[in-house]
C-alpha cells in the first residue's frame, strides 16, 4: 500500500473510495494545515515548472491558485483581498509584464 502523507482535495478519499479502495486520512490542526499547504504550494509549482505544453501549465496554475484561496482564508482573508494588495504592489512596484531581467546594479 503507497503510502502519501500529503494534503489532498477534499473529493480525493471519495473518489479513492468509490475505486472501491480503502483508505486512513486525518484532519489537520490550523498550523499543520497551514505547514501542509506551504508543503502543497512548492508541489505545485514545481509541477508548474516541469510542464511543456499551454494546457499542463494552466492546470498547475489552477492547482496554485487553489492553494493561494485556501491560505487566504488561513490568514483571515478572502482571494479579494489578496487581489487588492497585488493590484496595490502593481501600482506601486509595477508587475512582471515588461519582462525586464535585472542584471546588476553598481554600489557606491
Amino acid at each position: 500500500m503507497p503510502i502519501y502523507n500529503k494534503l489532498v482535495r477534499d473529493r480525493i478519499p471519495e473518489i479513492i473510495e468509490k475505486d472501491g479502495k480503502k483508505l486512513s486520512t486525518k484532519i489537520l490542526s490550523d498550523n499543520d494545515y497551514i505547514k501542509a499547504l506551504k508543503e502543497k504550494s512548492f508541489e505545485e509549482l514545481k509541477e508548474y515548472v516541469n510542464t511543456d505544453n499551454d494546457a499542463d501549465a494552466l492546470e498547475e496554475l489552477a492547482d496554485l491558485l487553489e492553494i493561494i484561496h485556501a491560505l487566504a482564508e488561513c490568514h483571515e482573508a478572502s482571494i479579494e483581498k489578496v487581489e487588492e494588495i497585488r493590484k496595490k504592489k502593481a501600482e506601486k512596484r509595477g508587475g512582471f509584464k515588461e519582462k525586464i531581467f535585472l542584471i546588476e546594479v553598481e554600489d557606491d
